[in-house]
């Protein structure tokens, strides 16, 4: 299998990692999106869960990390509910973690433990405990292929980062005592900007936020109403879009009705309609510095002034006014 990412390359994939890619579980991640509800406001927000897990066991593979680890990558992600995290809201589940609490169930019922069993290992001894990976995952607010992935894809299918940065970026990026780092400041600030326009300017973009609070209004009730339950979140994005609508309750439908790319909306204090916090996200790289890792923020005014102002900026929040449903 020849795969050829955008960010990364082209990569040759085969065995463990070619069969795990073709199975139901990762594949059913091509219909879910990354960015929740945000698709169904604006077309072009259509990063999918897959390109993402493809993403993260690239990454981690161009940076020397072992096939277990690569597996790990791959299927970090494999338990997103269709609509990725906007569950968590339905669930006011403020860790935002609910796929990660039915990681292994999902896995166990699924075709992974026996590919896995085919080329000789474990599912527990790979996938039971992600810290032991430490290219893929990080306590924040340190880099890991999880965070620069979903960071550095977003923004440049996005148009918010060129691929002559991300390249560059990509080349100050190494492996120090298996962790991941930058050799210098100006791409560690270059980076925390960039990861701030993902978890601040796109993440709470009042769309992006009136698109989750509505699909949650959504889910809650046809969960109240019985048209879905928990182990349906299984599904697909547009499967459970279809579930809904084939229903035709009109409270469902009425609601589902105002989700599209004529929506209109902006961020307003006073007399808003809704009011939003999210996961508090912030970022601090490593940087390699007089043979020692330094936080970034121990070496950049700009980096500590960036991560004052997103701290500030969670904590408040966003207020979103409606203009046109």
């Amino acid at each position: 299998m020849l795969i050829r990412d955008a960010l990364y390359g082209e990569f040759a994939i085969d065995g463990v990692l070619e069969e795990l890619i073709l199975s139901k579980s990762v594949q059913r991640l091509k219909e879910i999106h990354q960015g929740g509800a945000g698709f169904l406001v604006n077309s072009r927000w259509t990063i999918t869960r897959f390109e993402h897990s493809i993403g993260v066991m690239l990454l981690i593979r161009q940076f020397g990390g072992s096939l277990e680890e690569q597996v790990a990558g791959l299927l970090h992600d494999v338990s997103h509910t269709a609509f990725s995290h906007v569950v968590d809201v339905v669930l006011e589940n403020e860790a935002e973690d609910y796929h990660e609490e039915l990681f292994m169930d999902v896995i166990k019922q699924s075709s992974i433990p026996a590919i896995l069993e085919k080329y000789g290992y474990e599912e527990e001894n790979i996938l039971l405990d992600p810290s032991r990976w430490s290219l893929l995952e990080q306590p924040a607010p340190a880099l890991c292929a999880d965070r620069i992935d979903y960071t550095l894809r977003d923004m440049y299918f996005y148009g918010h980062a060129a691929i002559e940065d991300i390249q560059k970026f990509l080349q100050d990026l190494f492996v120090f005592q298996g962790k991941l780092c930058v050799q210098t400041i100006e791409h560690a600030e270059w980076f925390v900007e960039i990861y701030y326009q993902e978890v601040l300017d796109f993440f709470l973009h009042p769309l992006n936020i009136y698109a989750t609070s509505t699909l949650a209004d959504v889910l809650k009730l046809a969960l109240e109403k019985q048209i879905l339950t928990l182990n349906d979140f299984q599904k697909t994005d547009l499967e459970l879009l279809g579930q809904m609508r084939a229903t035709h309750d009109q409270d469902i439908l009425a609601l589902l009705q105002q989700l599209h790319e004529h929506v209109e909306v902006r961020e307003e204090q006073e007399n808003h309609d809704i009011h939003f916090r999210n996961k508090v996200r912030l970022i601090d790289p490593a940087v390699y510095h007089q043979q020692q890792l330094w936080k970034a923020s121990d070496l950049s005014d700009k980096v500590k002034t960036m991560n004052a102002y997103a701290m500030e900026r969670f904590e408040q929040g966003v207020y979103v006014k409606m203009i046109k449903r």
